[in-house]
């Protein structure tokens, strides 16, 4: 035995902080919240729609700029060796912070 402390892996769920993947868990954490601040104007984009509140050229905004944050978002999660499951974290009896 060398004396130097072996590696554990962290329980599921739980940030690793291990230096060498801190880095990796806080972008973990930032796109989390990013995805849960997606998926909120993403509903409430919805449910102007279903209300008449926008007109078709917003509507037309609305969705282009979602479709293309929900592509940044794969885009950034590729980058950064992480899935969109990655970000779900799990709130025990109160289920997944993302529904998925």
């Amino acid at each position: 035995m060398s004396g130097e402390p072996v590696p554990r892996p962290a329980p599921e769920g739980r940030l690793d902080l291990d230096a060498d993947h801190v880095g990796r868990d806080l972008v973990g954490l930032v796109l989390t919240v990013v995805e849960l601040l997606r998926q909120l104007m993403e509903r409430q984009a919805l449910r102007r729609c279903e209300q008449d509140d926008l007109d078709d050229t917003q509507v037309e905004q609305i969705g282009t700029t979602l479709m293309r944050l929900d592509a940044c978002m794969d885009e950034l999660c590729e980058r950064h060796g992480l899935t969109r499951d990655d970000l779900n974290l799990d709130l025990g009896p109160l289920g997944t912070l993302l529904g998925r």
